[in-house]
């Protein structure tokens, strides 16, 4: 039986991907910075949070983590650790750079260190590409973060490919497109869309505020980028692969859908506000994810249509878990 230890395990792609190993057969422990005190809601949502051994780690102190691998001895480990947001990277940049690339240093340190024979996968981001146009980007595509959030992602990025070819670890990167799901807070720009399209459906009168609604994105279905993350560990040899569906969409379109969805025009609800635009922002996203469907023979099942349905329909099915708990 495998092991696999997840720092992050309390998010959104950290409890799908505890979800999906534990199908898999493996004993997963799930790592935060206080294991007593750890949010365990979204663990809780999936109905898994027994199946899970929760073990303190700060992946900011190198002794922390040095220990934590000592003692647990993964098979695998999954860094989807750090401040998450984009957005708030710019209000909390030494944060976001710390979080992100000295936490996986210390990890790639850490595993070097033990020399055990850990495979390690760290959790890349689109934003390291930057504002690319038109242009669908690959693993060869330049970098040229434009946020403090990106410029984390990148710097740890190369930490990876650099502890992956002098030390010869099995270090890969997911470079991950957006991907979102019922579990995302209301921080995340889609969770917020649909909390306020459904608040509206039950007879709210709000209007929803939002900043620059012509961006456009690669939006899929997080359950789906958890499956990759584990293919890419399963491979002969690390890699890093571009994680996306290859579709490519405005955010006023998943606007759209989330609100076709209740039977309502979105038009009659939304208003841009400047007060939410970014300092520097990334009009277009496009990806081409055809090295991961050929080396990993992974594609996106589910694509930006079936993203702001399938996020609208899980939330009702949530609060409803949530209710009957309380009861």
């Amino acid at each position: 039986m495998k092991k696999a230890l997840i720092c992050g395990v309390s998010g959104q792609d950290g409890s799908y991907l505890a979800d999906f190993l534990l199908k898999k057969g493996y004993t997963v422990f799930g790592g935060s910075r206080d294991a007593q005190m750890t949010s365990s809601k979204n663990l809780k949502l999936l109905g898994i949070q027994q199946d899970v051994q929760l073990v303190s780690i700060s992946i900011n102190d190198f002794r922390s983590v040095l220990q934590t691998l000592l003692k647990v001895k993964p098979d695998e480990v999954y860094n989807l650790a750090g401040q998450s947001s984009v957005g708030l990277s710019f209000d909390q940049p030494v944060e976001t750079l710390e979080s992100i690339s000295v936490g996986t240093l210390n990890l790639l340190e850490a595993i070097r260190f033990t020399n055990l024979p850990i495979r390690f996968y760290n959790a890349g981001s689109s934003e390291c590409f930057g504002d690319t146009g038109s242009l669908a980007a690959d693993e060869t595509t330049p970098f040229r973060p434009r946020s403090p959030y990106g410029v984390a992602k990148a710097a740890a990025f190369w930490q990876v490919a650099n502890y992956r070819e002098a030390y010869q670890l099995y270090a890969s990167t997911g470079i991950l497109f957006n991907h979102e799901s019922p579990l995302r807070p209301e921080r995340f720009v889609t969770q917020k869309i649909v909390a306020a399209a459904c608040r509206i459906a039950n007879g709210s009168k709000e209007i929803l505020s939002l900043g620059n609604i012509d961006i456009a994105r690669d939006w899929g279905w997080a359950p789906d980028y958890v499956e990759a993350m584990w293919l890419m560990l399963q491979q002969n040899n690390a890699d890093d692969y571009v994680i996306a569906t290859g579709k490519t969409h405005k955010l006023s379109e998943f606007i759209r859908i989330v609100f076709n969805t209740l039977n309502l025009d979105w038009h009659n609800y939304v208003r841009t506000d400047s007060s939410f635009f970014r300092p520097t922002d990334i009009v277009e996203g496009h990806a081409n994810p055809s090295k991961a469907k050929h080396q990993l023979g992974w594609e996106a099942r589910f694509k930006m249509e079936d993203v702001g349905r399938l996020m609208v329909e899980n939330r009702f099915e949530i609060e409803k878990n949530i209710a009957q708990s309380i009861l």
